[in-house]
């Protein structure tokens, strides 16, 4: 009779992992992406929104309340003036009666690219180009939609609809790699994650934009097979462009440089319009990025007034500044000055109305606040770090959370607040898309990821577990684990540490995106049908959990991280399923650092660790990004000698470094001068340099080719 029970359990696991085996091929290429909307945008009306159409060929309009299309606004089948096969994108005029339509896009970095943008009239259904002088970036609506703004060579330009389309050159003083007018140069948009640097005042009479001056910035090389380009990238310590900000009156035509009081080395990381013509927003912010100034400017008079400052401990998160909102009357301000990250409601002049939230929590999205009732939307992680949901807070005080289940929730609102369009997923259920009411009542399901679901249970995967542990310091730490699908605890199995550590960075979600490659840490699964166990931890320095928690590692990048990486090792060891003696580590950017600060800590814990596109030096990277988290060399020396080429000596376990060759954010350099000290050191390792790729390691055949080869290394070193 026992016999027969052990062989009906064989039989059962036997069915429960005879599921099909993922290849890199399908993970790469995307067949597990699951079903998304693209390009989303509220209507001014505030009953409708627009969607592209998978196929871009497509813009429809759809209700708020039913989800069912309602017309369609562009179709490239039926559209006169220009024959296009699909499109990249779209942008509406506030009176909703044109549309830019966005084609031929090429980028240049992370936010920035150019393309050719055609004026589309949706009453006469015809296309006409923007500009016939050459591919144009951001271009922008003026208020009245009446006139389109763009950038072209680094000048900016405006047509003017009403009359014929006539195009005016504002600037001509655009030079590459010496001035640029309205687009912020190459640090400003990569660390303050913004393409645009210009605006029209609320009356379109005026143009209010930064100007770069970038002619003593650093120059660099990117060296591609077509010979590369040169483009400024100051490292940290180094020259900043020169940035002012200047007015344009379109009537007389006059040029303005406004009085905007400013360190000479300091940043303007945003302009905003406002609801007053003779007040643009300029936030303003000092070297050190401890104290944010948001001034009102006025465009005629050239004079500024400072409405806000704010002022906070080591530095002001990015965050707090891109979750600023400017309404008709108000400002709404993110702020950790309590500790957590909280929003402060004040009015146009600076004067403090109140507090909007407070808690034991962070704010971790700011939505917007609604002017007729005096709701504030955001999304925060009030139950629990690895838990975000969306939540309204009444002029009382009152919170009322719109999305009550666990999970990790996202919100995009209709302009007038009645309604949003909820995401929500967790760790083993794909994104969800459906529709509420300004209650968070479910008024339709617009996507459910069905096919996707199905498509995976056809596939053998293992389960993903959250967890938390203490460190030997006494620091609890939140993990993520997923282990094989015919996962058996008598045994011990190899263990591959995935991490990305950087500041306010949070990998450990209880969210469908997790993992090197999100899709439900579908390149984990992967690993684990290769027999390894996968898990991820969040150091200190991480997001969610407060100023402390993140500016902890204030100066001193890479020493608390990587400690806490080489204490998940230890921890992990301990548990009676997995082997201490082969565990791994692997990150990107950040998380490649990481691997290697912990590979160097000093206690011998890895066994094999990858580092895609490190940092291997504070001093070869970016001003802003790293003088935020370590001031400058000159202050904080030995902060930026804790660093891998400084720690190559101490190198543990054999080591995989990849990077691609025309990385323009994370240098080659950094690759080149870590491996020559490793040789210098006496310490073997492994390489692999990607010809003309970027970053981010991808376009053809590359990121199939890279995680290829990752997983050859982890099998052969972790046999």
């Amino acid at each position: 009779m026992r016999k027969a029970i052990w062989l009906t359990i064989a039989i059962l696991l036997a069915v429960s992992t005879s599921g099909k085996k993922l290849s890199l091929k399908e993970m790469t290429r995307g067949d597990f992406r699951g079903e998304s909307m693209a390009a989303v945008r509220s209507l001014s009306d505030g009953e409708t929104y627009a969607a592209l159409s998978d196929d871009g060929k497509r813009i429809v309009q759809y209700s708020f309340k039913t989800g069912q299309s309602v017309g369609t606004l562009f179709d490239v089948s039926t559209v006169k003036g220009a024959n296009l096969e699909k499109i990249d994108g779209y942008q509406m005029s506030p009176d909703g009666r044109r549309m830019l339509i966005q084609t031929n896009t090429k980028r240049i970095y992370r936010h920035s690219f150019t393309a050719t943008y055609f004026i589309y009239s949706i009453r006469n259904n015809r296309l006409e180009p923007l500009s016939d002088g050459g591919p144009q970036q951001t271009p922008l609506f003026s208020p009245d939609g009446q006139q389109v703004a763009f950038i072209r060579n680094n000048n900016i330009f405006i047509v003017k609809l009403l009359y014929g389309n006539a195009e005016v050159q504002v600037t001509k003083d655009g030079v590459r790699n010496q001035i640029i007018n309205g687009i912020p140069d190459w640090v400003n948009e990569e660390e303050f994650s913004n393409n645009r640097a210009m605006v029209f005042t609320a009356d379109s009479k005026q143009i209010v934009w930064v100007r770069y001056d970038e002619k003593a910035v650093e120059e660099y090389h990117i060296p591609k097979s077509d010979g590369g380009y040169d483009y400024k990238y100051p490292l940290a310590g180094g020259q900043n462009s020169t940035v002012s900000v200047w007015s344009y009156d379109i009537l007389s035509k006059k040029i303005r440089q406004l009085q905007v009081p400013m360190d000479a080395d300091g940043y303007i990381p945003r302009l905003v319009t406002t609801s007053d013509s003779s007040r643009v927003a300029v936030y303003t912010l000092n070297r050190h990025q401890d104290c944010l100034r948001i001034y009102m400017a006025n465009p005629l008079s050239t004079v500024s007034q400072m409405v806000i400052e704010e002022k906070v401990d080591k530095y002001i998160r990015d965050e707090a500044i891109s979750g600023i909102r400017i309404t008709d009357s108000h400002i709404l301000l993110p702020s950790d000055r309590d500790g957590n990250m909280h929003l402060y409601l004040y009015n146009l002049n600076g004067q403090l109305l109140r507090q909007v939230d407070s808690g034991n929590y962070e704010v971790s999205t700011v939505y917007g606040y609604d002017e007729k009732t005096g709701n504030t939307y955001f999304a925060s992680h009030e139950n629990g770090v690895t838990d975000q949901r969306v939540w309204v807070a009444s002029s009382n005080g009152r919170r009322e959370c719109l999305t009550p289940r666990s999970g990790w929730s996202t919100a995009l609102f209709s302009s007038n607040y009645q309604y949003f369009i909820h995401t929500w997923s967790d760790l083993n259920n794909p994104t969800t898309v459906a529709l509420c009411n300004h209650s968070g009542k479910v008024l339709k399901t617009l996507s459910d990821n069905k096919r996707l679901s199905d498509q995976l249970s056809d596939y053998e995967l293992g389960k993903r577990e959250l967890f938390t542990f203490a460190t030997s310091e006494g620091i609890t730490l939140n993990g993520w684990m997923v282990k094989p699908a015919d996962f058996d605890a008598s045994k011990r199995y190899p263990v591959i540490m995935y991490q990305y550590g950087g500041p306010g960075n949070q990998q450990v979600t209880n969210s469908w995106n997790i993992g090197m490659m999100g899709q439900g840490a579908l390149l984990e699964q992967y690993l684990c049908q290769q027999g390894f166990l996968c898990v991820c931890v969040d150091n200190r320095g991480t997001g969610g959990r407060g100023a402390d928690f993140e500016k902890c590692t204030y100066q001193k990048l890479g020493q608390l991280e990587s400690r806490d990486q080489v204490e998940a090792a230890l921890w992990l060891g301990q548990q009676t399923y997995v082997d201490k003696d082969r565990i791994a580590i692997w990150g990107w950017s950040f998380g490649g650092f990481n691997t290697l600060m912990a590979m160097s800590e000093g206690r011998d814990v890895f066994r094999a660790g990858i580092a895609i596109a490190p940092p291997t030096s504070w001093r070869y990277y970016d001003t802003i990004y790293t003088e935020r988290y370590m001031r400058t060399p000159n202050e904080n020396p030995l902060g930026y000698d804790e660093s891998p080429i400084g720690r190559a000596a101490q190198l543990h376990g054999a080591l995989l470094i990849c990077h691609g060759l025309a990385d323009d954010n994370v240098h080659y350099r950094n690759t080149a001068d870590y491996t020559k000290a490793l040789i210098q050191a006496d310490k073997d390792y492994s390489q692999l340099v990607y010809t003309d790729c970027n970053h981010s390691i991808n376009g053809g055949n590359s990121r199939n080719h890279l995680f290829r080869q990752c997983v050859s290394f982890f099998k052969r070193e972790l046999k």
